[in-house]
């Protein structure tokens, strides 16, 4: 994610998480955090009449924020330009650095400017109750990514949770991979270590792409993360025993780019990688026709314009269903600068455009 690492979005949950088994890819359909369907971001609207009464009632909002990413600022920047169309004053923006402690005190001092919306992301699930006690005791309409505080009840306590369709984005990396290996070949699968639906279902998507769609292709190592620090360590090992391997899938970017440097290491220039959220050593990579193949990308920009939808008709009394998931896209050498567009709403680094 520069969402946007998922490094930045998993890891802040890691301590609330206990680590799973290796997923055997049974999802068929992306599920929300406590199971429940996903409905299209897109279909959240607000009639005339709805943003009429939005903008007669001079409504406030702040952001408050786990991180400061590519992915953060380009939903902050969705919510932002969303919550100006229907005339909602963002009155506070703030980052917590992933401390819990101080993500509290963030929004204590946010709440002295009392915003009708916070659209948030939480350090610690476990421990946010009582982070978001004092917003939630005061009545202010809440709207979060990924997940809601730790027994926090749809409908009552929150008004949605957005995020990704996450099953989709791992079949796009499955049927990338497949595309980069010409539909026969050897694949390790590099997934996330740690019972974080989000990341789950991404790999989970992932590898039953692979078994379902790419006939000709075999999953011959499998090797879960937990730590990104060792990517390159299980790189490393996966190559030495598979030095045939046709491709790597790895769960996110950060952990990807420590794989690519050890097949730059090795010398391997055959090796195909693709992985989730853009990342700009992996795209450049790609952009010289190097080991990367693709990437898969949320939009994160339509991740926070949705939650300021999805809080403008909380505010009117309106439900909303529980888990909105935005749609993604895959980027490849070809696409990149767009990929950059669609996704953080923003122009590409410039090594990216650079001839």
């Amino acid at each position: 994610m520069s969402k946007q690492s998922i490094a930045l979005r998993a890891f802040c949950f890691l301590a609330s998480f206990a680590l799973a088994t290796p997923l055997h890819a049974e999802l068929k359909a992306t599920k929300g955090p406590n199971g429940e369907d996903a409905t299209p971001a897109d279909s959240i609207t607000l009639t005339p009449e709805q943003e009429a009464a939005i903008r007669a009632a001079h409504y406030t909002a702040a952001l408050v924020w786990h991180e400061s990413s590519d992915y953060s600022k380009a939903a902050s920047q969705g919510a932002i330009d969303e919550f100006t169309k229907l005339g909602i004053e963002v009155v506070a923006q703030t980052d917590a650095g992933f401390d819990a402690a101080k993500q509290k005190s963030d929004i204590e001092t946010v709440m002295a400017k009392k915003p009708s919306i916070i659209f948030s992301q939480a350090v610690d699930p476990a421990t946010a109750p009582e982070t978001y006690k004092i917003a939630h005791d005061a009545g202010t309409t809440l709207v979060f990514v990924d997940q809601p505080p730790k027994g926090y009840v749809h409908g009552v306590d929150y008004v949605a949770v957005v995020s990704d369709d996450l099953s989709k984005m791992g079949k796009r990396a499955g049927d990338a991979m497949c595309a980069a290996i010409g539909g026969k070949g050897k694949i390790a699968y590099v997934y996330h270590d740690a019972d974080f639906f989000v990341t789950n279902q991404r790999d989970g998507g992932f590898k039953q792409t692979i078994i379902d769609d790419c006939k000709g292709a075999e999953i011959v190592a499998e090797q879960g993360l937990a730590d990104p620090t060792r990517a390159e360590d299980i790189a490393n090992a996966i190559v030495a025993k598979n030095p045939d391997v046709d491709g790597i899938y790895v769960t996110w970017a950060s952990p990807a780019e420590s794989v690519l440097a050890a097949l730059r290491n090795a010398g391997n220039s055959k090796t195909k990688i693709v992985t989730m959220d853009l990342s700009e050593p992996l795209a450049l990579d790609m952009k010289h026709g190097g080991n990367v193949a693709a990437i898969v990308a949320d939009q994160a920009y339509s991740i926070g314009a949705t939650a300021a939808r999805a809080g403008a008709l909380g505010l009117l009394g309106k439900k909303v269903p529980p888990f909105l998931a935005v749609d993604n896209l895959t980027v490849t050498k070809d696409n990149i600068p767009d990929g950059y567009r669609q996704s953080l709403h923003r122009e590409p680094p410039a090594s990216i455009l650079a001839n």
